[in-house]
């Protein structure tokens, strides 16, 4: 019996131990950041990005009509604060051909697509001049641009130049307001 006994004590004794070791517990603690920079980007499939807008002149009907060229998702833009979209030309004038044509004869204008803000039209400057202003943030906003040379300008300007392409590159700009 008293073997039973302290066989008893034992069990008794086992159970209340391992019952305070299988309610133990431990913890850890992580912390987790998130760190955030102010994103702005041209997506790279961009009509705009090393893209080439053709304005013809084949005919004589064609120096007095308008020409337009409307190049849907010229610009595709994310950015993760209200901006303003820029465009400037590499300088006063299309050249080609031996002769210029300066780069007041096209209009480009800001429209459709996905993105809102105040779409303006411009008429090209040799100066940085805001397209779009106090667009919001967002992710792969799209924007139509339209290009146009008006009958007037064309008549005035142009009509009288020598034969061969005229060319100038434009940039945009994408800043955060």
């Amino acid at each position: 019996m008293k073997k039973n006994l302290v066989l008893v004590a034992l069990v008794l004794i086992f159970m209340v131990l391992g019952s305070k070791c299988l309610r133990a517990q431990e913890t850890a603690m992580t912390t987790v950041n998130i760190r955030l920079a102010d994103v702005i980007s041209i997506d790279a499939a961009s009509a705009a990005r090393n893209g080439e807008v053709y304005l013809r002149y084949m005919t004589s009907s064609d120096y007095h009509t308008s020409q337009n060229a409307t190049i849907p998702n010229s610009l595709i833009i994310t950015s993760s604060r209200e901006f303003d979209i820029n465009v400037k030309p590499g300088g006063g004038s299309f050249t080609g051909a031996g002769s210029e044509i300066p780069v007041d004869v096209l209009t480009i204008t800001a429209m459709g697509g996905t993105m809102n803000g105040q779409k303006r039209s411009i008429k090209l400057k040799d100066k940085n001049q805001t397209l779009v202003k106090k667009a919001p943030m967002g992710s792969k906003l799209t924007l139509d641009l339209d290009y146009k040379i008006a009958a007037k300008e064309s008549t005035k300007k142009i009509m009288g130049k020598p034969n061969g392409i005229y060319a100038q590159t434009v940039t945009y700009t994408a800043t955060a307001s």
